[in-house]
């Protein structure tokens, strides 16, 4: 077995002290070594091969430069999206990330949490699911530094990064009733989720300030786990309400694009008989014969805050840091308005 290479090896073909490698190779230069000094070793150490010892080095600084993530189902392009721009932002700062799916599962999402705390990661950026309120209040109780992602929950005071749900559902509904829809349904999750309550909240409000009754069969609420059947059912009440809808908000991706698969199969014309809208974004959807409008959330500034609210809690023990981004409508095709489409014919 080859002999690793150690900084006392590299110190002896350098003819430096194994302390001054130390210095140059955790890039903390002493004033007194020169640029060519520094460059020569660090030569030799890529000579040799040499490779930290990172398992010394966190025992040492009682630092892994390692950070947790866990978020909801990292197939999700939403969340595929995110987890690799949290990587990259960490990496620019020198962090490796570690990535869980906690698949909206409170169970799973604690044995994930224990399971990069047994790897030491550094700290969390978790976007949790339902019912793990006591997961993250134990986690402040233990002093472990954590950024809220995407979720929060209004009782418990800690660092977050979300969009304002509330304010994208309104602005969605209120487009589809500026195209002349007024009998507007949604396909949303049945959870106890703040950013999923907000979004339903908001729909409902939008409707009630411009005068529209809420008809009970237009708000229909689904499982999480994105059952396809239960996804079709929603889809047929709404179509089949009295009166039905005339178009439709999703409240997820994976929902909308369940549900644009049977309306695809049905005699219904988008956005002529059906206006669609739906909450984030999917290359799956750019499959669709009418590009679907969209409620697109700041994936980059979500990203970039949240790594950064977690170094500065890193940094600074307990310092708290909240942020909640405005989402933006991308208008295409799907709501357009009927009198517009039968001008272009």
């Amino acid at each position: 077995m080859q002999k690793r290479v150690s900084l006392k090896d590299i110190a002896a073909k350098a003819g430096v002290s194994a302390a001054l490698v130390s210095y140059v190779l955790n890039n903390r230069l002493p004033s007194r070594i020169s640029v060519a000094t520094a460059q020569k070793i660090r030569d030799i150490a890529g000579q040799l091969n040499y490779s930290t010892n990172q398992l010394a080095k966190s025992l040492k600084t009682n630092k892994t430069n390692t950070i947790g993530l866990i978020v909801a189902d990292i197939s999700n392009p939403f969340s595929a999206n995110l987890a690799r721009i949290i990587e990259d932002e960490a990496e620019k700062c020198q962090y490796t990330t570690i990535f869980g799916s906690s698949d909206e599962d409170p169970g799973k999402f604690d044995k994930l949490v224990h399971t990069m705390l047994n790897r030491k990661v550094d700290g969390l950026i978790l976007s949790p699911p339902a019912k793990s309120e006591a997961v993250i209040e134990s986690l402040q109780q233990k002093d472990i530094p954590i950024v809220l992602l995407d979720r929060y929950f209004p009782g418990i005071k800690t660092s977050y990064v979300i969009i304002d749900n509330f304010a994208a559902s309104m602005e969605a509904v209120h487009h589809l009733l500026s195209t002349g829809r007024t009998r507007i349904g949604m396909i949303t999750y049945d959870s106890e989720l703040q950013h999923l309550l907000e979004r339903k909240n908001g729909y409902i409000r939008a409707l009630e300030n411009n005068g529209v009754r809420v008809e009970k069969e237009w708000l229909q609420l689904v499982g999480i786990e994105n059952n396809q059947q239960q996804i079709e059912d929603a889809v047929r009440a709404l179509l089949s309400a009295t009166p039905g809808v005339d178009a439709v908000l999703f409240g997820s991706n994976k929902i909308a694009t369940s549900s644009l698969k049977l309306i695809n199969s049905l005699s219904l014309r988008v956005p002529c008989d059906l206006a669609v809208i739906c909450f984030d974004h999917t290359e799956m959807l750019d499959l669709f014969y009418s590009p679907v409008t969209y409620i697109k959330q700041p994936l980059e500034e979500i990203g970039e805050l949240a790594v950064s609210y977690l170094l500065s809690n890193l940094l600074h023990n307990g310092t708290i840091s909240t942020s909640q981004l405005k989402a933006s409508l991308v208008i295409q095709q799907s709501t357009t308005r009927p009198d517009e489409l039968y001008q272009a014919k």
